[in-house]
C-alpha cells in the first residue's frame, strides 16, 4: 500500500479566482475525454475538461483511499485504510485490489493519475475538502465511468456542494445521536455483493447517523438500521432509516454507507465483507443492480377504461385478478351493480339480493376489454347496517394449471338460485366452467360444482374468496367466518345469543372456531378431471377421526382459525402458503375483552389453527363469554390448548395449538405486544405497548395479501420486475394511509412459525396512493411476463365506479451494471 501524505498550503480563493479566470489546465491521458460540470452553483467559465479513460482504471485494480479532513483526521482513518488494503490483499484472486491512500486533492485534476483508479474511496471528514477544480476533476472521473465508495463522515464532505450531495446520497441531520449504540441492521439486498453474505438481521455497534431528507425512492437502498433497537436521537428518520445504499450516478457507480464511524466497525469480518462487495461493484470488478428500488424507475398504468353509463362493460365491482399463461388477465365483479340498477332488500322479494357477478378479460396484446360472461348472484343488497348489506357474490377466480389447454376456470360464488329467504340460508360454492379461448367466452353451461357449502346470509359479512394452486395441484380455498361484527363490542366473535331460526350469527366458535364448519377456513383440495376432488395428505384433519365420537371434523380444512381471508397466494417454488385477513372492529385494547382489532398477514408452511376468534397476533388471548349475559366475562382463553364449548359448536370441543402470526396491525401500530402477566396474559395497557413493526399502522384497515414473486432470469419481457425481489412477499392493504404496501422478507428459519418479517420497504411511490393513483387496492398478481397487475376497488361501496379500474406496474430500470464490456476483468461477471 501506498500512502502519500499531503500539507496544503496556498488559499482556495485564490485557486477559485484562478479557476473563474480560466487558468485551468488539463493533465492528458490518451483515451476518451470526459467532461467535468463544476459545482451548479459555479459561473460557466469554470468548466473545465479533464482527459480520462472511458471507464477509468483496468484489469489491473487500483482503489485509491482519499481521507483529508477540513477538521482533525479521524481515529478511523487509519483503522479503515489498513481494513480496505487487507480487502485488496485477500480473498478470491479475482477480486483483488491494489490500494493507496492519500490526502492530496490535487489527484482530482491530474487526469494521468486519477485515470488509473478503478475506484475512489472517501474517507473523509466533514467540511470542504475540494477546491472547484478538484471537485470539476472528480465530476469528470464520474463522468467517465469511475466508482465511487463513501464511508460514514464522507457525508459530511463537501457541504455546498448539491452535486457531492447527489453523489453521496444524503446528508446527516442535526441531532444525530454521537455515541456508540449496538443496533440491528436490517439486510433488504440479498443479492448485491456488498450484502448478500450478510445475516437477515445484522447486530453490531457503531455511531448511527440521521438524515436531513431520506433517500429511499432516489438511491437504491440495500440496508436499513432498525430505530426500535437503539436511541436514534431528536431527528430520528423512523422505521425507513437507510444505512447503506448505492446508485447509478452521473455515468458511474456511487456506494454510501453510514457505518464504519468506529474504529473497531473496521476489524468486523461483516463489515469487511460489506464493504468488499461495494468495492467489488465501484472497482467493476462484478455486476450489481442499484436501480430497483429508484421510483423514476416504475410506471404504474391503468389499463382499462371507465365503464360506459348504464353498463359495466369494461369492470364490474373489482373483487379479484388472475392472470393467464399467456398474458390474459381474469378478473371479478362480486355483483354490486351499477348505481342506476335497484337494489332489492326485501326477503319477501323473490328478487332479494340479486345481482350479476361479472368475469372480464383484459388482452394485453389488443389492449381490448371483453365481458366473459355473467353468473346470477346472492349479494346486490348495497350498504346499510350488518342486518341489511351482505358481501356474498362472485369471490373469487383461479385457472387451471392447464388452462392453456382445457381452458378450465374457478369461480367461488353465492349463486342466487340456491337462496332459503325462509331461513336466510345461502350456499356458497367452488365450480369450473370452461372459458372459449379463442373468443373469451365462458360457457355457462359447462359448470361443475366442485364443493358447496351452507352459509348464513340474515347477517353480514366476511365471506373470504381468495383462491389459489400449489405445485402438486392442489387447490386452497379461502373462506371467512360468516359472522356479524356487531354483538361483541368488536372484539372476539363470541357472542352466542343472537340467532335467526336457530343459526347464530355472532358466534365465529360456530363457524372459524368449528372443526366440522368449512367457514373461517382455509380449505385445501386436489380436483379431479372428472369434476370431484380427492383430499391431499397433510390436511389439518382427515375427516375421519374418531375423537369425542368422531363424525366432527372436515378433511378439506388446511388452516382453521380466520376471519376474513379475502386473499391469499402460494409460492410455488417453496409451496408456503400466504394469508391476510380482516379482523374485528375493537378501535382500542381492552383489559377486560383483549386486543383491538388486528388484520393479520401468515405465511404458513403446515396445517394449522390460527386462532380466530379465541387469540390473534402472537398468541394474544380473548376473554369467554358468561352465559346467559354475554357482557360479563370469564376466563381468559388458552391459545396453547383451546377449547370451543360454545352451544353453537358441533365440532371437536378440543383444538389444535394456536400458531403465532407473521404480521398484525390496529389503530395502535404494527405488531402492538404488551407485558404479560405470570399466566402469559397480555396487560393489554396502551401505555405498556411495543411495536414491535412500526412500518405500519391500521386504523381504517382491510388486508389484501399479494403475492411472492419470482424473477424469470428467461424472459425477454422489457417490462419485468427485477431480480431484486424474488422473493419477497407483497403485504398491502384496501386503504392507502399508514396502512402497509410493503415488500416484506422472512427467515426462512422462523417462517410459518410465528417469526417476524427481517425486512420491509414500502411500495407506496412505486405502487402509486392518493385519489389519481391506486387508492383502494382490493387484488394484486405478477403476470408471467414480470410485470404486476393491481386491482383499485374505486371510491364507493357496492358498486363500481369511474375509479375502479385494473392498473399494470412496469419497470424500466434496465440491466445491471457495468455493463459486461466494461467490466474490469471480464472473468469476473456475477
Amino acid at each position: 500500500m501506498q500512502r502519500t501524505p499531503h500539507h496544503r498550503s496556498g488559499s482556495r480563493r485564490g485557486l477559485a479566482a484562478a479557476v473563474a479566470a480560466g487558468a485551468l489546465t488539463a493533465s492528458l491521458l490518451g483515451g476518451n475525454a470526459a467532461s467535468a460540470r463544476t459545482d451548479p452553483g459555479a459561473p460557466e467559465s469554470m468548466a473545465t475538461t479533464l482527459s480520462l479513460p472511458s471507464p477509468p482504471g483496468g484489469a489491473n485494480v487500483k482503489v485509491l483511499v482519499f481521507h483529508a479532513s477540513a477538521t482533525e483526521e479521524s481515529p478511523t482513518v487509519d483503522a479503515g485504510i489498513a481494513a480496505i488494503e487487507k480487502i485488496g490483499l485477500s480473498g478470491p484472486e479475482a477480486g483483488r485490489f491494489r490500494t493507496v491512500a492519500s490526502d492530496d486533492p490535487a489527484v482530482f485534476t491530474n487526469g494521468k493519475q486519477l485515470g488509473k483508479y478503478n475506484a475512489v474511496v472517501f474517507l473523509t471528514g466533514g467540511g470542504d475538502v475540494l477546491d472547484p477544480e478538484q471537485e470539476a476533476g472528480l465530476e469528470a472521473y464520474m463522468e467517465a465511468g469511475g466508482g465511487f465508495l463513501g464511508i460514514h463522515d464522507a457525508a459530511r464532505t463537501e457541504p455546498y456542494s448539491d452535486w457531492f450531495t447527489g453523489l453521496v446520497g444524503a446528508r446527516p441531520a442535526a441531532g444525530s445521536p454521537t455515541s456508540v449504540q449496538r443496533a440491528t441492521v436490517e439486510i433488504g439486498d440479498r443479492q448485491h455483493p456488498a450484502t448478500k453474505n450478510l445475516p437477515l438481521e445484522w447486530k453490531r455497534p457503531d455511531k448511527w447517523l440521521n438524515w436531513k431528507d431520506n433517500p429511499s425512492g432516489d438511491v437504491h437502498t440495500v440496508a436499513r438500521v432498525r430505530e426500535i433497537t437503539y436511541k436514534p436521537g431528536t431527528s430520528a428518520n423512523g422505521w425507513d432509516h437507510p444505512v447503506s445504499w448505492c446508485r447509478d450516478y452521473d455515468g458511474g457507480r456511487s456506494f454510501y454507507t453510514a457505518m464504519g464511524g468506529t474504529v473497531d466497525s473496521f476489524a468486523e469480518a461483516d463489515f469487511r465483507d460489506h464493504l468488499r462487495g461495494a468495492l467489488d461493484w465501484t472497482t467493476r470488478i462484478s455486476q450489481a443492480d442499484c436501480k430497483a428500488t429508484i421510483t423514476s424507475n416504475y410506471t404504474a398504468e391503468r389499463v382499462t377504461q371507465p365503464n360506459q353509463p348504464g353498463k359495466n362493460d369494461q369492470i364490474g365491482e373489482p373483487h379479484g385478478l388472475v392472470t393467464a399463461p399467456d398474458g390474459r388477465v381474469l378478473y371479478i365483479g362480486r355483483g354490486g351493480a351499477d348505481s342506476s340498477v335497484p337494489v332489492v332488500t326485501d326477503w319477501t322479494d323473490p328478487d332479494v339480493g340479486k345481482g350479476l357477478g361479472q368475469i372480464h378479460v383484459y388482452d394485453p396484446e389488443t389492449k381490448k376489454v371483453t365481458l366473459a360472461g355473467e353468473l346470477t348472484i346472492f349479494g346486490n343488497k348495497g350498504g346499510g347496517d350488518e342486518l341489511v348489506k351482505v358481501e356474498e357474490g362472485l369471490l373469487g377466480i383461479e385457472l387451471d394449471p392447464d388452462f392453456e389447454k382445457n381452458g378450465w376456470v374457478y369461480l367461488h360464488y353465492t349463486p342466487h338460485d340456491k337462496l332459503d329467504r325462509d331461513k336466510q340460508m345461502a350456499v356458497r360454492q367452488v365450480s369450473r366452467f370452461t372459458l372459449d379461448l379463442a373468443t373469451n367466452k365462458l360457457d355457462l353451461a359447462s359448470e361443475k360444482v366442485l364443493l358447496q357449502w351452507p352459509v348464513q346470509v340474515h347477517s353480514c359479512c366476511h365471506a373470504g374468496g381468495g383462491m389459489a394452486w400449489d405445485s402438486k395441484g392442489n387447490l386452497y380455498i379461502a373462506t371467512g367466518d360468516n359472522n356479524s361484527s356487531g354483538f361483541s363490542d368488536g372484539y372476539s366473535g363470541n357472542n352466542p345469543q343472537p340467532n335467526y331460526k336457530g343459526v347464530s350469527f355472532a358466534d365465529a366458535r360456530r363457524t372459524a372456531g368449528n372443526t366440522n364448519n368449512l367457514n373461517g377456513k382455509i380449505l385445501r383440495i386436489h380436483p379431479e378431471d372428472d369434476g370431484t376432488y380427492t383430499l391431499p395428505a397433510g390436511n389439518l384433519f382427515t375427516g375421519k377421526e374418531p375423537d369425542e365420537g368422531g363424525g366432527k371434523t372436515r378433511g378439506e380444512i388446511y388452516v382453521m382459525g380466520v376471519r376474513n381471508p379475502a386473499r391469499i397466494s402460494v409460492d410455488k417454488s417453496t409451496d408456503t402458503l400466504y394469508a391476510g385477513w380482516v379482523g374485528p372492529d375493537a378501535g382500542a385494547p381492552s383489559t377486560t375483552w383483549g386486543p383491538a382489532k388486528y388484520d393479520t398477514f401468515a405465511a404458513i408452511t403446515q396445517a394449522g389453527n390460527h386462532g380466530w376468534p379465541y387469540c390473534m397476533g402472537n398468541k394474544q388471548p380473548y376473554r369467554d363469554r358468561n352465559l346467559p349475559d354475554p357482557g360479563k366475562p370469564l376466563g381468559w382463553y388458552d391459545c396453547d390448548h383451546p377449547k370451543n364449548e360454545s352451544p353453537n359448536n358441533d365440532g371437536l370441543v378440543k383444538l389444535p395449538p394456536i400458531t403465532s402470526n407473521t404480521i398484525w396491525y390496529s389503530p395502535q401500530g404494527g405488531g402492538v405486544d404488551y407485558p404479560r402477566d405470570e399466566n402469559g396474559i397480555p396487560s393489554y395497557k396502551v401505555e405498556d405497548q411495543k411495536e414491535l413493526l412500526p412500518w405500519l399502522k391500521g386504523g381504517g384497515q382491510a388486508t389484501m395479501n399479494g403475492p411472492v414473486y419470482r424473477y424469470d432470469a428467461a424472459s425477454t419481457s422489457a417490462g419485468k420486475w427485477p431480480s431484486y425481489w424474488d422473493g419477497k412477499w407483497f403485504v398491502g392493504d384496501f386503504y392507502d394511509d399508514t396502512q402497509p404496501r410493503h415488500a416484506v422478507l422472512t427467515d426462512p428459519k422462523t417462517v410459518g412459525k410465528g417469526g417476524l418479517p427481517t425486512h420491509a420497504e414500502s411500495l407506496k411511490e412505486i405502487i402509486p396512493v392518493g385519489a389519481d393513483g391506486i387508492r383502494n387496492l382490493m387484488d394484486w398478481k405478477f403476470a408471467p411476463d414480470g410485470s404486476l397487475y393491481v386491482l383499485d376497488y374505486g371510491r364507493g361501496f357496492f358498486t363500481s365506479d369511474s375509479k375502479s379500474a385494473l392498473w399494470r406496474v412496469t419497470y424500466k430500470g434496465g440491466a445491471a451494471t457495468p455493463a459486461v464490456k466494461d467490466l474490469a476483468r471480464k472473468a469476473a461477471v456475477q
